[in-house]
């Protein structure tokens, strides 16, 4: 019953266009964590992602599998709602920081204590919390969002980010290897979601719908496959380097960038180089979870357009 009601959910039909919508319902908090739910079931389908869970296997993980990320999605239902109306309230990034505390504790109860969707929490969080500070504004862009995540919360995310790394597997290994972790990222603005990944998922658009109609829904697993091995090319994945020391991380960039050279996610082999690497991947056991985090923020972006007035017009099919 669990995972039909999450299926349920994250099937569940988008809005029509921004235009024809009521502006009540566009511009909700409901409507912002609604489509960050359904960016991280995005995620999850897209296969195959070199090391990745997806309904299809478990890649490289022997202690996870789709039925852990929806026990997951489920606990985190309401945490992406209640970050955007923080953000609405303009509130200190301590109350952030404490409901994010909260939500991950609720996955760990879903999960028994398997990590899904931590790096989510941290990134997804926060960007619906600036999100929600937009909609005062009435113009939620990818711009705007990044304008007032670090307006608001800029300060303290840069304080955060010249903090020790956490003790955590990944912060372990940006503090070894002096890698740009997640903190950093966010101090930034998340340099590698708005100015790696967002373009690459735009071209990828473009290239398969070029006069803006909305792609079809077979074509949203190239438009996902160009965007993560865009970012896996240039992210520095704490997640690989815990996995796989500098040496799986380095691998993996490589691997990226042959895959992207090679015609990328846009040819009649890409589906099987895909797979070959997500063979190769689950053989070193190396999981690019931070490039999944990237490309589920990635997915939100494209989501939120159908819902957000003086945004992009919405490039998915109906209903996907």
């Amino acid at each position: 019953m669990l995972l039909d009601a999450i299926e349920t959910r994250a099937l569940a039909p988008l809005p029509t266009a921004p235009d024809s919508m009521d502006p009540s319902r566009s511009w909700s908090c409901a409507a912002i964590g609604r489509a960050a739910v359904l960016a991280l079931y995005d995620e999850l389908i897209l296969a195959p992602k070199p090391g990745l869970v997806s309904l299809i296997d478990s890649g490289s993980h022997d202690d996870m599998d789709a039925s852990t990320f929806y026990r997951s999605l489920f606990a985190l239902r309401h945490y992406f709602t209640d970050m955007a109306a923080l953000g609405q309230q303009r509130v200190p990034f301590s109350q952030l920081q404490t409901r994010g505390i909260a939500a991950e504790a609720r996955m760990q109860a879903a999960t028994g204590g398997i990590n899904t969707h931590r790096g989510a929490i941290f990134i997804l969080g926060l960007l619906c919390a600036a999100a929600g500070a937009c909609l005062p504004f009435r113009t939620l862009t990818p711009a705007t969002i990044r304008d007032q995540l670090q307006a608001l919360w800029g300060a303290a995310l840069q304080a955060r980010s010249q903090q020790a790394s956490s003790a955590l597997p990944g912060g372990r290994a940006v503090r070894r290897y002096g890698l740009q972790g997640a903190n950093q990222e966010a101090a930034q603005g998340f340099p590698t979601l708005f100015e790696t990944a967002w373009p690459a998922w735009q071209v990828a658009v473009n290239i398969l719908s070029p006069h803006s109609t909305p792609v079809a829904e077979r074509q949203l697993q190239t438009v996902g496959l160009h965007t993560f091995f865009s970012v896996m090319a240039v992210l520095d994945d704490s997640n690989l380097a815990h996995r796989g020391g500098l040496e799986g991380l380095h691998y993996a960039r490589r691997c990226a960038a042959q895959y992207l050279q090679a015609g990328s996610a846009f040819t009649p082999d890409a589906m099987q180089r895909a797979q070959d690497l997500h063979q190769a991947f689950m053989k070193r056991r190396l999981s690019p979870g931070g490039a999944a985090d990237t490309l589920s923020a990635c997915c939100w972006l494209d989501r939120l357009q159908a819902y957000a007035p003086g945004g992009a017009s919405q490039r998915r099919p109906t209903g996907a």
